[in-house]
Parts: structure tokens; C-alpha cells; sequence
């Protein structure tokens, strides 16, 4: 069991544990300026297991130096569980960070002179937590959860590099700081020790936990609740992110820029069966209900779809009239972004990989449709 730290409730509201306002981040040097960062809104919740993607260059590494307070926003705010991180004094900032922030670096940072139990302990000292004599059982406690209380003893040099980054997440929630932040921290790692470690944060986000990792490995986002991607300093629209993941981001980018948002009241009708579709839909927030119309008006439910979920393709791709009709589910609002017929035309020619793909899909929702179909004739003619 981990100490201290308590299983996450379900709640109706979600709290907010990091909201970055408006953030831009110039460096100026002799070569002249480079802006890193331009504009970032972002909102991180508690219980989150959230990976920050993007290229080398992309912002990530700036983008977390915001979240930790280890460098200053050229404008903007970074608000942490109600801080203004940047309102406070460099010494106040790092007492706060110990107590509130665990980090996780890419090569570990650990102190090559202290066995692994002493590097754990460290960031207790620092910030005066817990009475000296109940530091050393609690540090054992997490190299418990971590799998090293057997190499406790052990200087870092004398356990692989997997036991080290594991004894750097230890030290991370030595202090039960509510937000991890880990930069890379499978980027050095063989497949078996980098899943141990994406288990390991898994459980702690179980736990209500905010885990924020930074990766430049698209496939670490399978684990994780949400992903944000950074492209050029700017935040890819994160529906456009989930729901078309084999996009290149300078195309995800790029479609941020031509998708229209859309606001439906629950219930509401978005494609009537038999009519003409000449938009691609991915649903933002809420659900969506695909529904198959029949001649006595009785309605059969054939799919619920949620976020990031997609509809249109079928129709767009495969031509002729929508096979189904597409509503707003009845008990709460949606929101979707919705890509024109040229549009989306344009992004199957830019990506034949997504092109593939929604082929795929075509073919399967096709034959889900008619198997519905051929059950609703049976239940209703016998």
C-alpha cells in the first residue's frame, strides 16, 4: 500500500490541479528571439494520467519547465491547486515545489554518494516533512511500492537503470506531493522496464494522483486518460488528437484550423437517415445516439458514441445517402468539431495512412448496420 494516499472518490466536478492561462515563453539570445511557447491554454485534473507529446523542438521540455516553476513565462499565468506559481519569490517557489510537486527527470538525478533509501529521504529534509526518526520507514515504504526494498542499501551504480528510474518515482512521492511530473522517464528504458514504470503511474493516477509525463513516444498514449499534443509551441486540438492519431502533427495542426465547432442541445438531429451527409463529425464532449428509422417510427438504437468517437465517414467515403440517423443522446448536450466534404476530402489525400484506416472502419459499420437492420425486420414482421 502506498502511504498516505487516499483511493480517488467520483465526483461530479472534477478539480482543477494546474490551468496555464495565455502562457508564451520568448528566449532571446545573439541569434535573436525564439518564441517557444505561444499562447498555451491548458487545464490538468486531479486523477489525470496525462501524456504531453510532440517532436524534438515541439515546446514539451519548456512546457513542463512552466508547470514545475523551474522557468519563468515571458506573459501569462500558471495557476497550481490555486497558486499563481510566478507570484511568489524564487525561495518561496522551491519550498513549494518540494512540498507539492514530485519530478521525475529523464536521467534520474539520483545521488551517486547515497544508497537508494538516503535518496529517497532527501526531498523530506529538504522541506522539513515528517519527524527524522519516521523518515527512514516511510522511504522504505516506497521502495516497497516500487519493488526495491531488497536493494535499499545500494548505491544507484549498483542496480540497472530501470531500479533507478523506479527508485526516482520513490523519491518523486516522498514528499505525497498531489502532481508528478515526469519528463522521458521510459526514454532510456527497455520495453519491460518501461512498462513497469507506466503501470506504476497508472496506479498512482487510480489513487488520485495527477501524473503528468512528457514523451516523444506516440505509443506510451495507449496507457494513459488523456493525451495533449505540441506542435510549434501551440496546443493540437486534443479531440482532433485522440479521435486520428495516425495524422502527422503538422496536419493535426493544421485541421485545428479548418474544423467549426459545433453546440447540440440533447436530442438534437445532426444526420437524418436517407438524406445527403456533406460533413465528417468527431464528438468533443458528450455522446451521440446512431439510430435506425423505420416505417412505423420505431426507433432501434444501434450505437452510443463518445468522445473522440467519429461518424460521416461511411457515407463520405462510400458514397450515396446516410444509412442511419445520428442524434444528440436525450439526456445531455454534445459538442463536436465537423470537417466540410472538401476538407476532408483534402486530409484522406494528405494521410493514406487515415485514409486506410477510415476505410476499415466503412466497411465494418456497414455490415454492423445491416445486421441491425435485417434484427429490426425480424422483430418487427417476424
Amino acid at each position: 500500500m502506498m502511504p498516505q494516499t487516499q483511493p480517488m472518490l467520483a465526483s461530479a466536478e472534477t478539480k482543477n490541479m494546474i490551468e496555464m492561462q495565455q502562457v508564451v515563453k520568448t528566449f532571446v539570445n545573439a541569434a535573436g528571439e525564439f518564441t517557444a511557447l505561444r499562447g498555451i491554454d491548458l487545464k490538468l485534473q486531479e486523477g489525470e494520467f496525462i501524456a504531453i507529446i510532440g517532436k524534438s523542438g515541439s515546446g514539451k521540455s519548456t512546457l513542463l519547465n512552466m508547470l514545475t516553476g523551474i522557468d519563468h513565462p515571458t506573459t501569462g499565468k500558471v495557476i497550481v491547486e490555486g497558486v499563481d506559481v510566478y507570484a511568489m519569490s524564487e525561495s518561496k517557489r522551491s519550498l513549494w515545489r518540494g512540498r507539492n510537486l514530485g519530478i521525475v527527470f529523464q536521467f534520474f538525478q539520483l545521488l551517486p554518494m547515497l544508497n537508494l533509501l538516503e535518496n529517497v529521504m532527501l526531498p523530506m529534509d529538504y522541506v522539513g516533512m515528517y519527524d527524522i526518526d519516521e523518515r527512514p520507514k516511510r522511504a522504505m515504504e516506497l521502495l516497497r511500492l516500487v519493488g526495491l526494498d531488497e536493494h535499499a542499501q545500494k548505491l544507484p551504480r549498483a542496480v540497472s537503470t530501470g531500479q533507478q528510474q523506479s527508485a526516482a518515482i520513490a523519491r518523486a512521492l516522498s514528499t505525497d506531493a498531489p502532481i508528478i511530473v515526469a519528463d522521458e522517464p521510459t526514454g532510456n528504458l527497455d520495453s519491460r522496464s518501461a512498462a513497469h514504470i507506466i503501470d506504476l503511474f497508472d496506479e498512482l493516477s487510480s489513487r488520485g494522483k495527477t501524473i503528468v509525463m512528457v514523451t516523444h513516444d506516440p505509443t506510451m498514449t495507449k496507457r494513459t486518460s488523456r493525451t495533449v499534443v505540441i506542435s510549434d509551441g501551440e496546443l493540437v486540438n486534443e479531440t482532433i488528437a485522440q479521435a486520428l492519431p495516425l495524422l502527422s502533427q503538422p496536419l493535426m495542426k493544421e485541421l485545428s484550423n479548418k474544423v467549426e465547432h459545433l453546440h447540440l442541445q440533447p436530442g438534437e438531429t445532426i444526420i437524418r437517415q436517407k438524406e445527403k451527409v456533406d460533413k465528417f463529425f468527431m464528438i468533443a464532449k458528450g455522446k451521440v445516439d446512431v439510430v435506425l428509422q423505420g416505417r412505423r417510427k420505431d426507433d432501434v438504437i444501434v450505437a452510443q458514441l463518445g468522445n473522440n468517437d467519429f461518424f460521416g465517414e461511411v457515407e463520405l467515403l462510400h458514397g450515396g445517402k446516410s444509412i442511419a440517423s445520428v442524434r444528440a443522446a436525450v439526456d445531455s448536450p454534445a459538442e463536436l468539431l465537423a470537417l466540410s466534404r472538401d476538407d476532408f476530402n483534402w486530409l484522406m489525400d494528405e494521410s493514406p495512412l487515415t485514409e486506410k484506416a477510415m476505410g476499415n472502419i466503412v466497411q465494418k459499420r456497414i455490415k454492423e448496420t445491416k445486421l441491425a437492420d435485417r434484427r429490426k425486420k425480424k422483430r418487427l414482421f417476424g
